[in-house]
Order: structure tokens, then C-alpha cells, then sequence
């Protein structure tokens, strides 16, 4: 018999205005990690400015970049050592939250642990759920190292969609494919339950409804609140179900070529997902069952499972070609020559990634290579 459990340490709070609730936190000194971006955009002083109002002083660390690396953690575990926070608040998209939680994780592993200060997660963008996973990705030479470990769930999440008001249109759809993807990848995933599904399928209903809304407006403030909720819910679906190899695979292109990961999984889904329900051969997987309840749950046409499982993929279809999506890695720049040299490398980092033992159907780096060369 297989125990099942269900985990949310994060408190959530939600809606425009509820970055105000840095007022009401406890505390003495914070530690604000943030990319530059945020500080430009004025927010920064913003969330120093309600933490002021609380008691507590600040200090920033804004040199996060996209993806992360060793540099970026070790200059932070220098102001985190020397500043000794007992609040720590990442505001920004998954890089940031990461940081962070590199950082804290870094300190903590060190011959000379500090106290744990209480986290405070604060997404930017309406993708990587990372404000409630345990979940950290950081990039260490060339390659994206995804840690784990229980202690870096936030203890506050805070989702105001103002935040992400200001977001270019290749950043929403990047975010938006990530959703996607976290909610199909945990509602097949081995780890599975009642409780995540239930946050899966209505995370990829409020994507379908509200993503085309937002890509085309970014001032709708409905589909700004609905867009940044689903990523939250996906985020706590695959903390608890586990993930797959498309973020197996896209982990290795990104660590690899520096690729959008939204963008990189938006490329992949389509061809895992007909891997996983085995669409070449006899589609009687149970991911395939999985794959046809959600196009029911969207009111697509399932009266087989296989016919199931291809309008599923024909509603992401639909979806990627209203957000402009690339039909393929080439599309993005990369050159063949340099792809088909890394393929067996990043096949076998893939194969070795935390995401891949959740996947429903357990690959060979074969499989996950013939991928590589469906999405070049």
C-alpha cells in the first residue's frame, strides 16, 4: 500500500494591495534579495518603505541575474554573514527566489549556521510557483542543479499581481508556458494525489482562460489575479506530485545554451506528453487517461482516450499560436551544429535530474535524445 501525503508550509496571502502586509511583520533586520530590475522599477523602495513601517531595517542585495550561479550565491552569502538577518524577503521571478533560497540553503550548510530568518517570497512573475516549493534551481558550471530540501519553503508567500503589471509580452507567455507546464507535469506525475490534481486542473483552466487575456493586456487586473493565482496553485501541486522530464530536458538546454526555461518548456510539452501516453503505439498508459480527463475538464472532445489525448494537444497547440510561440529551438538562434554536439550530453544530465524519477513513464537517455531532436 503507498502512503500518500500533502504538504503547504506557506502561508498565502493574495490580491492587489497585499504587499502592504510587510507592515504587520515581525522582526528586526531584513535582508531584501532582488535583480536590478525591481530596484528600477521602484519596488524596492517600496518594500523597504513597509518594512520601515514595521521596524525593521533593511539592507538590499540586487545583483541576481536570470539563472543564477555559484557567483551570484557567493557574493550574497557574504552581506547575509555579515548582516545577519532575522527576515529575508525575495522579490522578483523564479532567479531571485531562487537566489535566495541558495543563499539561505549555502548559510545553512556552512560550518557557521546562522538562525533561520523568516522567508518572505514575493513573485514578479506569474511562473515558477517558487514562493511555495522546496525547490531550488541554480546553475553551476553550465549545468542547472535543482536542490531540494524542506527548508527552503517561504514562510510567507505575498501575491500581488501589481507586481507584474510592468511585464513584457515574451515574459508573460515565458511565465505563462511554465504554469502550463508544472500543472500537466504534477497531474501525471507518480506522486500524484486527489489534493494536487485538484490544483492542476485548476491551474491549466485559469491558463486557458486567462493567459491569451493577459498576453494581449497586461493592465487586466481580473486576468493579472487569475494568471499569478494558477501559478501559485501549480507551484504547490508539483512541490507535492514531483515534476517530469520536460523540465528535466529543459534544465539541460537552459544550463547549456542560456534559453528561456518557459520558452524551452513550451517546446518540449507537446512531444513529452505523446511520449508519456505512449500516442505512438497503444495510448493505454495511465498518464494517457490523465492527458484525456483534462481535455474533458476544458470540454475538448475525449470519446477515446487517445482522442483524449490528442485534443489536449491540440488545445496547447491553439494556445502557443495565439502567444507567438516558436515551432522550434532553431527559431531561437541556435545553431545545429552546436545542438547536435551537446544532444547526448544533455541527455544524460537530463536523465540524472531531480525531475525526472516523478516522470509517469521512466526514460533511457535514447528516449530523452530522440525528444531533443523532435523540438531542434
Amino acid at each position: 500500500m503507498i502512503i500518500n501525503q500533502f504538504t503547504l508550509k506557506t502561508k498565502i496571502v493574495m490580491n492587489q494591495r497585499s504587499l502592504e502586509t510587510l507592515k504587520t511583520i515581525s522582526g528586526h533586520s531584513a535582508l531584501i534579495v532582488a535583480d536590478k530590475i525591481m530596484d528600477q522599477l521602484g519596488y524596492l523602495e517600496k518594500v523597504k518603505g513597509y518594512l520601515a513601517e514595521a521596524g525593521i531595517q533593511s539592507q538590499i542585495f540586487s545583483d541576481v541575474k536570470p539563472d543564477p550561479d555559484t557567483a551570484v550565491i557567493a557574493a550574497g552569502i557574504k552581506v547575509y554573514q555579515e548582516f545577519k538577518p532575522d527576515v529575508m524577503v525575495a522579490i522578483g521571478g523564479g532567479s531571485a527566489i531562487d537566489a535566495a533560497k541558495g543563499i539561505f540553503y549555502a548559510v545553512q550548510m556552512s560550518q557557521e549556521p546562522l538562525a533561520k530568518p523568516y522567508f518572505i517570497a514575493i513573485p514578479s512573475t506569474s511562473g515558477t510557483g517558487s514562493e511555495v516549493t522546496d525547490f531550488s534551481v541554480i546553475t553551476a558550471a553550465d549545468q542547472k542543479v535543482v536542490i531540494v530540501d524542506d527548508s527552503l519553503s517561504p514562510d510567507l508567500a505575498i501575491l500581488d499581481s501589481s507586481c507584474i503589471d510592468q511585464l513584457p509580452q515574451q515574459v508573460v507567455v515565458d511565465t505563462g508556458l511554465d504554469v502550463l507546464t508544472h500543472a500537466t507535469e504534477a497531474y501525471v506525475a507518480i506522486n500524484g494525489t486527489d489534493f494536487t490534481d485538484a490544483l492542476a486542473e485548476k491551474a491549466i483552466r485559469l491558463v486557458f482562460q486567462h493567459l491569451p487575456i493577459l498576453y494581449e493586456d497586461i493592465g487586466n487586473d481580473d486576468s493579472r489575479d487569475r494568471v499569478h493565482n494558477a501559478s501559485c496553485m501549480a507551484g504547490i501541486a508539483f512541490n507535492n506530485a514531483g515534476l517530469g522530464i520536460v523540465h528535466s530536458l529543459s534544465h539541460a538546454i537552459g544550463g547549456r545554451f542560456h534559453l528561456p526555461h518557459g520558452r524551452c518548456n513550451g517546446l518540449l510539452i507537446e512531444k513529452v506528453i505523446s511520449y508519456n501516453a505512449q500516442l505512438a503505439g497503444t495510448a493505454e498508459t495511465k498518464a494517457a487517461e490523465k492527458y484525456a480527463q483534462l481535455a474533458k475538464m476544458l470540454g475538448l472532445p475525449a470519446r477515446t482516450i487517445r482522442e483524449g489525448v490528442v485534443s489536449y494537444l491540440d488545445a496547447i497547440s491553439q494556445l502557443k499560436t495565439q502567444l507567438g510561440v516558436e515551432s522550434g529551438l532553431s527559431q531561437l538562434g541556435l545553431k545545429e551544429e552546436d545542438y547536435q554536439v551537446a544532444v547526448p550530453e544533455m541527455a544524460k544530465v537530463a536523465l540524472a535530474d531531480r525531475c525526472t524519477p516523478t516522470n509517469p513513464v521512466s526514460p533511457t537517455t535514447a528516449h530523452l535524445e530522440a525528444i531533443y531532436q523532435m523540438i531542434y
